[in-house]
């Protein structure tokens, strides 16, 4: 059956009550495709179709679900009931949901969970929204260092179901601190007497749990590994961050990048999701100030009143000539952000950068020159060709070194480069684009 069919027998059943029926329908669904059937629905029709599952497969569900809505949810279960779930969903993500709960909650929460459980989700919930600490998972595979083959496979297989990945195996030390590491593979295909210690890899690739969440994406893309450890100043593991956790983070940061490239602040939440009010709160102060930015436009054409008045047909050339200044910084701009974001390009790279865009920059307004060049002189004659060709030289150039420089500049003062959006890049080459025009203007015409 298709996602459609299930979901309209599963809507069927729950308006029949027919408790066999919603059974049998909600065990059809892929746990993704079952959260995203309750996305739509009711707290009410929520907490029903969740109670038609086992534990293990109401956490695992209840994962997949937006953070509002497990809240939502939350709120409407009892204590022992949440208890319980907490305890059978993962780490990370329990960690995230319990510190949405209110103080008096998360004390009563806490008293019903085993104390091992209960550690675990203080020392998880402690750590920093925004931090590698925050999206780790404390449920991995270990084996002691000073173990064979033999009984290392042993104590995989105990602790196998819990873990979010059996494939890495991290090697411990009496203190637990991290020694080295192997993959599954490695331990299936080694001789059961063999010692641990002689196999595993002791170049070891870690994270500090208290830095930035970015960098486990980053840190996972770049050494194309499946997850990778999490160790405190002691060196002893943590946690991991696998890769599936990864994929989140480069899709939220690559969202935050989108968003504030249009000039919009960060949302909490879904587009879909979001009120109206917030909405326009997130949208608002840019538009304002981007207004106010335009100003300096209109101050720049009232400067050049006489020489429009007595050449009207300028006026026939403003919106292409600052629409090129601006459509080439949001080019460099964007191209400049991204490289920024994913390390691609440093501080020390600028003036080189700067060196190969100029030449670009100049080729491209040489180029787009040429082509207005003759509707200048088919709309104002010679004189006219000459002000727009060396117009458009000028703004492109301009354009196109101010979306390069300004990202830079903000990463050096300590400000996101992504708020060097097209709106923004584009808003400073206008008003500037309109000065050097009518400022050649009137040099070429002798006003």
């Amino acid at each position: 059956m298709t996602y459609a069919d299930l979901a309209n027998a599963l809507r069927s059943a729950m308006e029949k009550q027919d408790t066999v029926a919603i059974e049998n329908t909600v065990t059809e669904f892929q746990p993704a495709d079952l959260a995203e059937f309750l996305r739509h629905e009711s707290t009410d029709v929520c907490l029903k179709v969740l109670a038609h599952l086992v534990l293990t497969e109401r956490a695992e569900i209840f994962g997949y679900l937006p953070m509002s809505l497990q809240f939502e949810i939350a709120e409407e279960m009892t204590i022992e009931g949440l208890a319980q779930l907490l305890s059978s969903m993962e780490s990370d993500e329990r960690a995230d949901l319990f510190n949405m709960m209110s103080e008096e909650r998360q004390t009563s929460v806490l008293k019903r969970m085993a104390k091992e459980e209960r550690e675990d989700l203080r020392r998880m919930a402690s750590y920093a929204e925004g931090t590698v600490g925050a999206i780790m998972t404390s449920n991995y595979c270990s084996v002691p260092e000073l173990s064979s083959v033999e009984q290392a496979l042993e104590r995989v297989r105990k602790t196998a179901p819990d873990a979010e990945t059996i494939y890495q195996i991290y090697v411990l030390d009496m203190q637990h601190r991290l020694v080295g590491t192997l993959s599954l593979r490695e331990l299936i295909l080694t001789k059961p007497s063999a010692a641990i210690s002689s196999i595993m890899t002791t170049e070891l690739i870690t994270l500090d749990p208290n830095e930035a969440q970015e960098n486990a994406a980053k840190c996972i893309s770049r050494y194309d590994l499946l997850a990778v450890p999490v160790v405190d100043e002691q060196a002893r593991l943590v946690g991991i961050v696998t890769y599936d956790d990864a994929m989140d983070i480069a899709e939220a940061e690559a969202t935050e990048d989108i968003l504030k490239s249009g000039s919009i602040g960060d949302l909490e939440g879904s587009f879909r999701d979001a009120s109206g009010f917030t909405l326009y709160k997130k949208r608002i102060f840019w538009l304002l100030l981007l207004v106010f930015a335009n100003i300096f436009t209109a101050a720049g054409i009232a400067i050049y009143e006489d020489t429009i008045s007595k050449y009207a047909v300028l006026v026939f050339f403003m919106p292409l000539l600052i629409g090129s200044a601006g459509n080439a910084g949001s080019q460099a701009s964007t191209l400049m952000v991204r490289g920024l974001g994913t390390g691609d390009v440093q501080m020390s790279d600028w003036f080189k950068l700067f060196s190969r865009e100029l030449a670009i920059a100049l080729a491209l307004g040489c180029t787009m020159a040429l082509a207005v060049s003759m509707i200048g002189a088919f709309r104002g004659g010679p004189d006219i060709a000459l002000i727009v060709a060396l117009s458009m030289v000028a703004v492109v150039m301009m354009g196109s070194l101010l979306g390069l420089s300004l990202p830079f500049v903000l990463k050096k003062v300590g400000l996101d480069p992504a708020t060097a959006s097209a709106p923004l890049v584009a808003t400073i080459a206008d008003a500037a684009g309109i000065l050097v025009y009518f400022a050649i203007a009137t040099a070429v015409l002798g006003l």
